[in-house]
């Protein structure tokens, strides 16, 4: 019997993962976990919920003896644009928390670890089309720095204590259910949004910043995936490249007005545009897809008759 913490539960992916994780496990194996942030009311009401902070060993310990847990995802993190306005203390979470999760996984000998990296691991000198598996990596963010040493310790980890630890480097992830949180691709969100409540949209990012993006149903069937593919299948331990869809803004607001042709966009870059103008325009995941079966359903034209259609639902538009 899985018994399956998720550490981060309120954030955009862990919420839904959570739902996801319960549907095909059982609600009763699948615990919920947030410090800050309350999750959403189904995750609340659906399975058990401890509120801990990851940074505190001890409560981490508590928890994993007190369900028996075997599994773990940990997806608690300071996203890129917010980890820029709080550096160190975005560092120390992201880093302190990784280590911890480790060790705990190390000593406990939990059976799988889930921890996600991300396109912000690459930087301005990384191929940025069809950007490969393995290439130069030189982030010049708070986040992306975190990430590309999380890397490090996630394979150190296999490599020497055999923790059998897996993951994504995540594409900018796109959701109806969750409002952004802080991340340079949440544009792909808020246009969203902006586009069924108001008509029009100010974009932090310039029209042809193009980033790769993935729609949720398909990040966590991947997620899952990767993490039910038998060990012997996966062949990278410091996080698989996984590409998803790309585009720009530009190229979003034009599928956009398909369905709403008043939608209007203006572009007012922040310092994001600098972040995005470091990260991949495209992904090569041909390695996920060989190593452990990596599929999409969605493209963009399927993708946005989704989220137009289920944000309307949630605002009677």
């Amino acid at each position: 019997m899985e018994k399956i913490l998720v550490i981060g539960s309120a954030g955009q992916i862990g919420s839904e993962l959570v739902m996801e994780l319960r549907r095909v496990y059982g609600a009763d194996n699948v615990i919920a976990t947030v410090h800050y942030t309350k999750p959403p009311q189904e995750v609340l009401e659906s399975g058990p919920f401890e509120h801990f902070d990851v940074m505190n060993t001890h409560q981490l310990y508590e928890v994993v003896n007190k369900y028996k847990v075997n599994q773990i995802y940990h997806l608690a993190a300071v996203l890129s644009g917010s980890a820029e306005k709080k550096p160190l203390p975005s560092w120390d979470i992201n880093m302190q928390s990784l280590l911890n999760v480790l060790e705990l996984c190390r000593t406990v000998k939990i059976d799988k670890l889930f921890w996600p990296s991300s396109i912000a691991v690459f930087g301005p000198t990384t191929p940025r089309d069809h950007t490969p598996q393995t290439c130069t990596m030189e982030p010049t963010s708070v986040y992306g720095m975190s990430k590309l040493a999380g890397e490090r310790w996630v394979e150190y980890y296999w490599n020497k204590y055999k923790v059998d630890v897996r993951g994504i480097r995540y594409p900018g992830i796109i959701s109806y259910k969750t409002e952004p949180g802080g991340g340079t691709t949440d544009y792909a969100v808020e246009i969203f949004y902006e586009a069924v409540k108001n008509g029009k949209y100010t974009c932090f990012l310039g029209p042809d910043t193009k980033l790769p993006m993935q729609f949720m149903p398909d990040c966590l069937k991947a997620t899952i995936d990767l993490m039910e593919a038998p060990a012997e299948k996966v062949k990278i331990r410091s996080n698989y490249n996984v590409g998803g869809i790309s585009f720009d803004p530009k190229i979003l607001a034009a599928e956009i007005k398909k369905h709403i042709p008043e939608f209007e966009i203006e572009y007012k870059p922040d310092f994001r545009q600098a972040i995005a103008d470091s990260w991949p325009m495209s992904i090569d995941d041909s390695v996920a897809r060989a190593d452990w079966g990596l599929t999409d359903e969605y493209d963009l034209a399927k993708m946005t008759e989704v989220m137009i259609r289920e944000i309307r639902k949630k605002f009677n538009k």
